[in-house]
């Protein structure tokens, strides 16, 4: 008995995830190429935790709340400032 059932090559399923990851690859670096700006807060949090990581090994959990207290406050301070426009 035949199964009435299509299966599709390999290639038809990998085609739309790869047109979907390389359009999430372009969203993404569309934010960061059309506002330099954040780009530019986001490298400095970046440094600045680097820079304390760097100085203060110890003290590791300390770069973790920089990266993530800044970068949350620089998406912030970006949403508001683009939304009042």
């Amino acid at each position: 008995m035949h199964s009435s059932i299509a299966v599709l090559p390999p290639e038809h399923h990998e085609e739309p995830i790869m047109k979907n990851s390389v359009a999430l690859l372009q969203e993404l670096a569309g934010l960061f190429v059309e506002d330099g700006a954040l780009a530019l807060a986001i490298i400095g949090v970046v440094v600045l935790a680097g820079l304390v990581a760097a100085l203060v090994p110890a003290e590791s959990w300390l770069s973790g709340i920089i990266l993530l207290l800044g970068c949350l406050g620089v998406l912030v301070t970006n949403v508001a400032t683009t939304k009042g426009r």
